[in-house]
Parts: C-alpha cells; sequence; structure tokens
C-alpha cells in the first residue's frame, strides 16, 4: 500500500514549485545552477550576553533537494555559498548561514525532498 501522507505531502510540493517560486542562482565559488525557490523567512531567538533575547530573521529559500546539482553532483548546502535573486535592475545576493550556531539549512519535509536555505543578504548590485 502506498503511503498516502507522502504522495500528499508530493502533491503539495508540485503545487508550491509550479506556483510559488522564482529562478534564483545559488553559488559555489565559481559552480552555479539557476533553480526555482520559494522564498520565506525563518525568525531566529537567541540571548545575548546579558540575557537579553534578540530576534534575527533570516531570508530562506525553499528549493527541491535534488534541483542543488553543483559540478555535476546533487549536494547539500553549505555556510558560505550565495543566492543570487533578481530584482528588477538589481540583483540582491544572500549568504548561506544561520545565527547561533544553528545549521544553515533544514529539511522542510519529513520525506527530505525540500530545503528550506536560512540566508543573510550581504550585498545589493546594480542600479
Amino acid at each position: 500500500m502506498a503511503d498516502l501522507l507522502e504522495q500528499g505531502a508530493a502533491f503539495l510540493d508540485d503545487r508550491r514549485h509550479e506556483h510559488l517560486t522564482r529562478t534564483v542562482t545559488y553559488e559555489r565559488g565559481v559552480d552555479t545552477v539557476d533553480l526555482a525557490a520559494t522564498v520565506g523567512r525563518t525568525v531566529f531567538e537567541q540571548a545575548d550576553e546579558s540575557g537579553f533575547i534578540r530576534k534575527v530573521e533570516s531570508r530562506d529559500f525553499l528549493m527541491r533537494r535534488t534541483d542543488l546539482v553543483l559540478d555535476g553532483s546533487v549536494t547539500l548546502p553549505k555556510a558560505g555559498d550565495r543566492v543570487r535573486e533578481s530584482d528588477g535592475a538589481q540583483t540582491q545576493i544572500y549568504e548561506v548561514m544561520a545565527p547561533g550556531g544553528e545549521p544553515p539549512f533544514r529539511f522542510s519535509d519529513p520525506y527530505r525532498r525540500v530545503l528550506r536555505i536560512h540566508t543573510k543578504h550581504v550585498v545589493t548590485e546594480g542600479a
């Protein structure tokens, strides 16, 4: 018997991928790949040295694990990689990272199909 929850998750991911994505460029050194990603966010809470809670927001990119192909191999995100997102005449560049020792990505579904990659804006290129 087929796993109905897995089938449902695949169906929802297909809809997300079809209707809620934009093309971004993922970079690691000289290797790049254009792929479809959904933009999201994660709010991290961390205590500073005084014990005050600080909220840090990351811009997240959700993409299919099998689409992240660099140098001919499916790979997982690493801190320091970059995501380029065009915004009209400008390109926003985000670095893969997460605050406070958090991992730079996590799987967004129990079947490990979709990556949620945490990033921080580092520079804007263009006019």
